[in-house]
């Protein structure tokens, strides 16, 4: 029997061990740093020596309209950590009436009661308005200006009508959008579905530049950059995590230039330089909660498509508990047609503009480069209605992938998903 090796991945909220050939094998994971030794401390820090910007204090009074946008349930920001302590800060000056917090949910579904309870704590939910961004919601959206492709700039009422504004999230590497966090808070965060499908739109995304840890020529991050300054001065709250969660720092201050130093303290840890493509790249969605559906999973299928031999194979890993989402716009599109090929000409449509598209898009580019296979705890019939290929048991599938491909093939496994980005050099 060959030598193998145990590698683990990031699954749900544990991990799956799986075993594989020893001598073909390339583990590739982000640098491990420690979190901060004191979490709260070095993020009331950051409050207080911000990164271009008054410290945040300086920026209140008791009479202001304070609005904070926080992440989803689909992101990994430590809400329940960060959001209390902004709140005690705020409390010296601003008394709770006066502030909204708003789950900047994009265009993904609202979050129930429970979960925004999960997300904030409960003590938040019962004391302050805490309330989900719709983007479809007229009455909800105000105009702040146009974007690239001609249309309204629609932002939520209630942040760009506040007096300040306290945008939280974390930052990661992004599969089209360069990195997450920052102007990303905003737009798409708490904007218009109009206007985020213009953004996302499929003449954007086939730019070579709209890739993970692309800011500057990406046309899909300058944009969001150049919506979310037209709604006036942001207060940014980004956080760093490592694989634990902890947090390894905290960026506040100018929403573009404390962003940027987030960035490039996330490129140094989450980029991976590899030599030569491999046949084979297993990945995760780096487990919960991003891992929740397939929607989120194709995250993690980009960033081994960077590095998989044309006509390779990818295999992902991605629990999918939340399903595809059932009845997502995303599962639709995916069933719109039964060949590969009919669908991929009708979703890269350049007239076409509906919610979730860009996901398929992305899918679909992926797919025409190589193989992708999913394990995770859909059923085999979800997964084949989605154009991908069900797995049961990834060592397998690896072996007889390596086996099929030749003596020198090799296997490259991403355990944390997108928190790596490896690329070619």
């Amino acid at each position: 029997m060959k030598p193998t090796r145990s590698v683990q991945l990031a699954y749900g909220r544990g991990f799956l061990d799986v075993e594989l050939p020893e001598n073909k094998t390339d583990v590739i994971e982000p640098v491990s740093i420690p979190g901060l030794k004191d979490e709260k401390e070095g993020f009331l820090q950051s409050l207080n020596h911000p990164i271009e910007s008054r410290p945040l204090r300086e920026h209140l009074s008791p009479d202001a309209k304070v609005c904070i946008v926080f992440t989803d349930i689909t992101r990994a920001t430590p809400n329940e950590r960060i959001i209390p302590w902004l709140l005690d800060y705020l409390a010296a000056v601003v008394p709770p009436g006066n502030i909204t917090l708003i789950n900047g949910t994009g265009t993904h579904r609202p979050n129930t009661d429970a979960e925004l309870r999960r997300l904030v704590t409960d003590d938040v939910v019962d004391r302050y308005q805490v309330l989900n961004h719709d983007p479809e919601d007229p009455k909800e959206l105000v105009q702040v200006g146009t974007t690239r492709a001609g249309g309204p700039a629609l932002i939520n009422r209630r942040l760009v009508e506040a007096d300040i504004r306290i945008i939280t999230g974390f930052i990661e590497p992004h599969f089209f959008a360069g990195f997450s966090g920052g102007p990303k808070g905003i737009m798409p965060g708490v904007a218009g579905l109009r206007t985020v499908l213009q953004n996302h739109s499929g003449v954007n995304l086939s730019n070579p530049q709209a890739s993970f840890g692309v800011l500057d020529g990406n046309p899909i991050w300058e944009e969001m950059r150049d919506l979310a300054l037209l709604v006036g001065e942001s207060f940014l709250i980004n956080v760093t995590l490592n694989e634990l969660r902890e947090i390894t720092g905290v960026f506040s201050g100018h929403l573009i230039s404390a962003h940027r130093e987030g960035c490039d303290f996330v490129r140094q840890t989450a980029m991976q330089k590899v030599t030569a493509p491999y046949e084979v790249v297993v990945t995760t969605n780096s487990g919960y909660p991003l891992d929740q559906n397939l929607y989120q999973a194709v995250k993690g299928m980009s960033a081994a498509a960077r590095i998989v031999r044309k006509g390779g194979t990818i295999i992902i890993a991605s629990e999918c508990s939340d399903g595809v989402p059932n009845g997502s716009p995303y599962e639709r599109l995916l069933k719109h047609s039964e060949s590969f090929e009919a669908l991929f000409r009708y979703i890269t449509d350049p007239t076409r503009e509906e919610p979730e598209q860009w996901q398929v898009i992305v899918q679909m580019v992926i797919q025409r480069r190589a193989e992708v296979l999913v394990y995770s705890g859909l059923p085999d019939e979800k997964v084949l209605a989605a154009k991908l290929t069900p797995c049961h048991d990834i060592a397998r599938a690896v072996r007889e992938r390596l086996e099929r491909a030749g003596e020198r093939a090799r296997v490259a496994v991403l355990p944390q998903g997108p928190l790596t980005i490896p690329y070619l050099g």
